[in-house]
Formats: C-alpha cells, structure tokens, sequence
C-alpha cells in the first residue's frame, strides 16, 4: 500500500574503502562517488527524463498549437484565452473542486472514525483491518461495475433495500432526493453525489491505515496525563489526538487530493460524465478535446492551466515529506531577542493557528457557492454523524462521572461495536453482491429472483465469458504487461534508490525531490504528450507503449521506498565487505540486495498491482481487442445501456482475486518494506 510519509532519509555518508587515498579535484567537485552514481541512476533519468519532464515540456508547445488538417499551425495563447470563455472547462474544474473537497472532508471523517474503532479495540483488529482494506485494493473498474450495479435504478439492489426498509421515500420527503425510487447516476442532482460516495468508499481504507500508524505513534503518557488533569474524552481527542494526528492528516489529505483532483477512470466508468456534464472533471474534459476531437493544444492547455492548482499542493506536499526526512535546513539560532520581537512572533504563531480555520472557511463558502444543491445535504449527513457521536461520548462520561464504570465502558463497546457493524456493511455489501451476482443464473439475474443469494449456484457466466468475449487474451496482456513493467521499474528503482542511500555526490537532494514531484504529477499532464510520442514511434496499439508508459508512475515511489530501506541497513556490513576486497558493486550484489528482499518485495507488489489496475493510459494508447487489458477490456464489455452484470461480475471476481491473494500472501514484506523504508528512513 502507498504510504503517507514515502520521502527517502538523506544519502548515508558510507566510509570510503580501504586504501581509497586523496580525492581528485573532479571527485571533490562533484562528489567521491560521482562516475558510480552517474551509472546507478542513469535507467531512472533516461525514464524520468524522457517519459515526464520532456512529455510535460512538449506538452507546453503543443498547447500554443492548433490542428489544421494533418498540420499544426502556431497560435500562441490562443488555446488558453479560448479557456475564458469555454463553458465545459468551466464545469470541468468546478465539478474538479467539487469532487475533491467533499470527497477529502468524508474521507477523513470515517478514516478517522474507522481509524479510532480499530485502535482501541484488542482482538481481531488485524483481521477487521484487512477486510477494511479490500476497497483499496480491488480495482478501479470492479469498483466502478459493482456500485453502477448497485445504483441501478430498475434492477440495483440500494433502491430495492430502502424502498423495502422504508429509508427511501423517507428521503424524497426529506427532499434529499428529488423522487423515489431515485436515479443516482442518471439524475444531475444525485449524479456527483452518488460518485463522491463510490470515491470515499474506495479511499476511506487509504485514511484508515494512515491514521491507525499515526495514533499507534502518540505516546500513552500523553493520554494518561489528561485523564489524571480531569479531561473527558473529547477534551482527550481535541487537544492530544488531533495535534498528535495532524501531520499525518495534512500529508494524508494533501496526497490524496492531488489522486482524486487528477481523477478520470472512476468518473468515466460510472457516468463518463453524465447527465450532461453534470460530473465532468476537468481531466474528462481535457481528453474530450485532445483525444475525441483531435485538437491536442486545446487539451494539453486544459490541464496545463490547472498545473498552478496542482504545483501548489505538490510544494507542500514536498516541505512536509522533506522536513520527515530531515532535509530541512536548520533554523538559525535568534539571540537579543526584544519585547517586540516576541510580540511579533507570537501574532505569527497565532496567525498560524488560524490559517487552516480561515482556509476551512473559505473551502466551505465556495462549495455553497459552486453546489448549494450538495453542501446542505453534506451538512445534514455530517451532523448527524457528529451528534451521533456527540450523544454517545456524553452519555459515556455521564456515567464515567457517575462512578458507574462497567456501565459506561458497556456503552462504549455497544456503541463501538454498531459503528463498526455499519462501517463493515458498507465497505463489504458491494464485493459481496459481486461475489454472489458472478454464480448466479442470467434468468435469475434478470428475473431478481433471491437477489442477495445465487439460487442454484451455477458457473454459467464464466463459461460465457470465456465464450464470447477474448476475456483470457485481457488478462494474458495484463499479466505480460504488469510483469514487464514491474521487472523494469524493480532494476531502476534498485539502482537509483541505492545511489541515493549510500553514494555521496552533488546534486542528491535536488534529485531526490525531483524525483519526488514526478510521482505526485497526475497522469493528466502525461497521457496527451506520451500519446503524441506513441503514435510518432507507431507504438500506439502495442503492448510495448503500455510496458514503457506504465513506470512513469511506479517507479519514483519504487525509488523513494528502497532509498530509504537502504538506508535503514547498517552501513557497517557493506564497509566489512569492502574490506575483505568486494567492489561496490559486489558489495551491492552480495549484501545489500539480499538483506534488501523485504523492500524489494513490498516494490514488487506495489509496482505490479498499480500496472494491473491502471486504466487512462490502457484506455488512450489501446483500441484494439487483441491488445486491451483487462481494466479497458471490461469497459469495452458495457455497450450503451445493456450491461451483461453476470458477465461483470464473474470478471470482476477474476481480476480481484490475484490482487488480494497478492496482498493477503505479501502483507508481512509491504508493512516491513514501507516501515522501513518510509517510515525509518
């Protein structure tokens, strides 16, 4: 899984080898390890170089472009000034904004709410941990399918339990909905909001982990010290979990708005932005023009114009990851200090403590702006929640005062217990109508016939699916190209994260947060460059423009993970190589790699999961059957309004069940790997 915190420590400062002698004048200009480095970090470069910041340069002239015919004819900032007067970029980036905050709000809320359940519970957290994770780790187009499923509102079985359970005319009287039963990806009011819920649904596990490492890391003493002061346990949550929560928060969030700003597989499987345009981010609307419509400088103007937006997050995401590393210069010590230098510094402090308020104001007054149809029903959903909450908490420090311990403690686990019972449910309901929908028969499925239960079981739908559809060439491709591309980043990320562990030469920190703001970079910027690229080497419609494009985005995380990894291994074993006569690179070979097998593991399983799932690049350079893989091929599986759901869901079953037998069988080298390597480095 991603970690929060994925910046790499500083280069290790290794002793030379034995008998190394005085530097030249070019090693003390550039570093003593300079030549070796040039070699390990070479791949990464020529990767980095050519497949991002070139793709992102010429992505820049291309937007001063306008197609003529086969010609391209210069324009200048004509693309750009088109942008102010252009209505669907205009929705494109306030559904963008739209999106991403009330996607961020509720995925910190249940991430911390699924986050505080786990920590305090003693038996069984790993287990119900590992099935909280399962959102995170199926792919994009299983989720898509599974909730476009649900939602359906004709034969989607969330209409059917509310209307049975009498929630949904309940909600049409709320004027929560507009009517029952209610059309949550076909009508414009629901249409973002039902896609913000699949969004937190998948994203909730990603905050849920990180906060758990993140409460595990606040000292006990600190609870201890405010229960003898007298403080009740939301004085406890104010003032020592959430300041000692509020690093991990700011990376968490920051990192995963940039994901979900950048979105476009899970809106384009859900609503390929539909009704209308009702939930078309800006990425759909930049591939509608270059890709659809042929005009490549109008698109690549369209995500270049949102780069300030997204080079903002980037910076800070950048301070926050450097000063983990402890990159950060050191301040500079103040002396002579005056009265009103203090005074000065303390206005600073407090202007400090209220900035994230003033900008939680300010994020809020612009989406009533930008979607008052959704910002009162978000309201009423968080207070509910919060008042719930609130209700329960002074229930149980009512009778904490009262001296009635068994009881209050007998409330809280009742109360922790239901709330862990809903979260289950909704993180598990859709993978469970899937499993189910994938053995049952097509009559059953279209007759609803026992609906939650296949009645009889049955393997039809997989036999169809290998029958009429190339569904065993999908996934051949997806395999070729997963392993292809995961053996290509492995090598690269080996090297480079090696060299900047271990080899002292100038420019290591630049090229670390190079490297760094490389990963961040969306897809978006990349997809309308590299698809100019393909088609001038013809490579468009080949496995090979998958194998070539897919490290772009695994590799600088690959890097970062294994620099720091190395780094955690003690320096002393390599110098004991050395002197017993090994080269570097022997050392490398015989000692680091092997004591490295974790890191190198948990890489493996990163890189070859991100490939298997991808979707926008396989989506843009593939067209054909024989080349799609599976992600693009189940797309291609859906033709207008007829959507072969048991099909779907026996594919669905296929392509999950590799990537959670992967998770569940290397769980024990990914949290080593990413410990020591993220954490400790």
């Amino acid at each position: 899984m991603t970690s929060t915190r994925p910046a790499p420590a500083p280069a290790a400062r290794a002793s030379s080898p034995p008998g190394a002698g005085s530097l030249t004048a070019t090693q003390r200009r550039l570093g003593r390890d300079w030549r070796l480095a040039a070699l390990f970090l070479a791949p990464m470069a020529v990767l980095v170089g050519g497949l991002v910041l070139v793709p992102i340069a010429w992505s820049v002239v291309t937007s001063t472009t306008e197609r003529h015919g086969q010609h391209s004819v210069f324009v200048g900032l004509a693309n750009y000034t088109a942008l102010a007067g252009d209505e669907q970029f205009h929705a494109g980036v306030v559904n963008s904004f739209v999106f991403t905050a009330y996607a961020e709000v509720f995925k910190v809320v249940l991430g911390l709410s699924a986050a505080l359940l786990l920590h305090h519970r003693r038996r069984g957290r790993a287990v119900l941990a590992g099935l909280l994770l399962l959102p995170w780790v199926v792919p994009t187009v299983v989720t898509a399918f599974s909730w476009r499923s649900l939602l359906d509102p004709i034969f989607g079985s969330v209409n059917m339990l509310l209307t049975d359970s009498g929630i949904g005319p309940l909600l049409a009287r709320a004027h929560l909905v507009e009517s029952w039963p209610a059309g949550w990806l076909s009508e414009a009011s629901l249409a973002m909001p039902s896609v913000i819920l699949v969004n937190v649904w998948k994203g909730v596990p990603f905050f849920t982990v990180a906060f758990l490492a993140g409460l595990k890391a606040i000292p006990t003493d600190l609870y201890e010290a405010a229960t003898v002061d007298g403080a009740t346990p939301w004085q406890r949550f104010a003032h020592v979990t959430l300041p000692g929560l509020r690093h991990v928060i700011t990376v968490t969030v920051t990192l995963s708005s940039i994901w979900t700003f950048n979105n476009f597989d899970l809106i384009w499987l859900l609503t390929q932005g539909g009704p209308g345009n009702a939930t078309a981010p800006y990425v759909l609307v930049a591939y509608s023009k270059a890709i659809l419509q042929l005009q490549y400088g109008a698109g690549a103007a369209v995500t270049l114009v949102m780069l300030p937006a997204i080079g903002g997050l980037v910076f800070v995401l950048v301070r926050l990851l450097r000063r983990d590393a402890g990159t950060e210069p050191p301040r500079r010590a103040r002396t002579g200090r005056t009265a009103r230098t203090v005074r000065t510094a303390r206005k600073a402090r407090k202007a400090r403590k209220a900035l994230p308020w003033a900008a939680a104001a300010a994020v809020a007054g612009l989406l009533a702006w930008a979607s008052p149809h959704i910002a009162w029903k978000a309201a009423v959903v968080l207070g509910v929640l919060l008042l719930v909450a609130a209700a329960v908490g002074r229930v149980v420090s009512a009778l904490g005062a009262w001296g009635r311990r068994r009881a209050s403690s007998l409330v809280s686990g009742l109360a922790s217990a239901v709330a862990l019972a809903g979260l289950l449910v909704f993180v598990l309901a859709p993978l469970y109508w899937i499993a189910v929908t994938a053995f049952k028969s097509e009559g059953q499925i279209v007759m609803r016939d026992h609906d939650l239960w296949p009645t009889p079981w049955t393997l039809q739908q997989f036999a169809d699916l290998f029958a009429t559809k190339p569904f065993g060439r999908w996934y051949l491709n997806t395999v070729l190209v997963s392993v292809a591309s995961t053996a290509v980043a492995l090598v690269c990320a080996a090297l480079a994260g090696y060299a900047l562990a271990r080899l002292r030469f100038r420019g290591a920190q630049s090229f670390t947060v190079t490297v760094l703001i490389t990963y961040v970079m969306p897809g978006a910027l990349l997809f309308i460059p590299l698809y100019q690229l393909l088609i001038g080497v013809r490579l468009t419609d080949s496995l090979w423009s998958l194998v070539v494009t897919y490290p772009t985005f695994t590799l600088p995380f690959a890097t970062w993970l294994l620099a720091g990894y190395f780094a955690s291994i003690p320096v002393e074993l390599e110098e004991a190589a050395l002197v017993d006569g090994c080269t570097r690179l022997q050392a490398f070979r015989r000692v680091v790699l092997p004591l490295a097998k974790p890191g190198l593991l948990a890489v493996a399983l990163f890189t070859l999961t991100n490939a298997w799932n991808e979707f926008l690049f396989a989506f843009v350079f593939i067209t054909k059957d024989e080349y799609k893989t599976l992600p693009v091929g189940m797309q291609s599986m859906i033709t207008g309004d007829v959507v072969p759901q048991g099909q779907l869901a026996a594919a669905s079953l296929l392509v999950s069940i590799p990537v959670v037998v992967m998770y569940a069988f290397g769980q024990r080298f990914l949290t080593e790997g990413i410990t020591a390597g993220a954490v400790k480095g």
